[in-house]
């Protein structure tokens, strides 16, 4: 039997990190075509693989940059799995092979917005772990001109933006007054 979680408010705060992670995979993405572009210059027979790495990675690679212009999301995972599989096949760094996998693996979580869901029970945080916290660990949580601030209890402070909202459910004064009244209810529970 599975239980799904209805939260009473979902706040998604803004991923900043996409940008260093889409120039981790372009830079990733080129170094691999040039260090294969110098095996199959070099070598005295043409080889399959490093051929289709130095002509699907960079097809990839404009695409991915034809969409950034765009305003789309981009992922380099595929380019980097097919480096991966290419570099399986190079004299040198085969090393590689694992930390391209590992990358284009995680690309996706990486790049995923992180939701908090409040509950009248609990808050949860959902990253790559979910982190759950009751709100007696909060002494204040608010939201104010598109930035969510969290106080906790032991004087921890996570204060971050919050993407923008077209489809506005509940308005900040509404999400703040259910938080003031679950912190309430919270210090006289306890």
């Amino acid at each position: 039997m599975s239980t799904t979680m209805v939260y009473q408010y979902v706040v998604t705060l803004k991923n900043q990190s996409y940008r260093y992670i889409d120039m981790l995979g372009l830079i990733l993405s080129i170094f691999s075509v040039a260090c294969f572009t110098m095996q199959l210059v070099g070598s005295k027979s043409v080889s399959l693989a490093y051929l289709i790495g130095v002509i699907a990675i960079p097809v990839i690679v404009i695409w991915n940059l034809a969409q950034q212009a765009k305003k789309r999301k981009v992922y380099y995972s595929r380019a980097l799995l097919i480096a991966a599989l290419v570099w399986m096949k190079m004299p040198y760094f085969q090393w590689l092979v694992f930390l391209f996998i590992i990358l284009a693996l995680l690309e996706y979580q990486a790049k995923y917005s992180i939701e908090i869901g409040f509950t009248d029970n609990e808050i949860v945080i959902n990253s790559l772990f979910k982190k759950r916290y009751a709100w007696k660990d909060f002494s204040n949580i608010v939201l104010r001109d598109g930035l969510l601030t969290l106080d906790f209890t032991n004087n921890r402070i996570l204060q971050r933006e919050v993407e923008d909202d077209d489809d506005d459910d509940a308005d900040e004064d509404e999400f703040n007054d259910y938080c003031r009244k679950q912190l309430a209810h919270s210090v006289h529970s306890s």
